[in-house]
């Protein structure tokens, strides 16, 4: 009993280990006046599983920290469409 016991908090205790920040930088190339930044900004925040976001007019790009184990980058591209500005993942 003490064996199984054992095991499960070791299995609590690693799970979170499986999940990981990740940051990934999203190109915007809709985003024309310096208010859009802020549209953007918004529409990624309400993801869940993002920590924090960077967005900047100036290189028409969003750097978007999250976690892994809540939200994907397909989301992360979908908020910000759905907000009116499409991105993909900056190479």
């Amino acid at each position: 009993m003490k064996k199984l016991f054992a095991i499960l908090a070791l299995a609590a205790v690693a799970a979170p280990i499986w999940a990981a920040t990740q940051t990934v930088t999203l190109s915007v190339p809709g985003m024309t006046c310096a208010a859009c930044p802020i549209t953007v900004k918004k529409a990624l925040s309400k993801v869940e599983g993002v920590s924090k976001t960077d967005v900047t007019f100036e290189k028409r790009q969003a750097v978007v920290t999250f976690d892994d184990s809540k939200t994907t980058i397909q989301k992360l591209t979908t908020a910000t469409e759905d907000a009116g500005y499409p991105s993909s993942v900056k190479r």
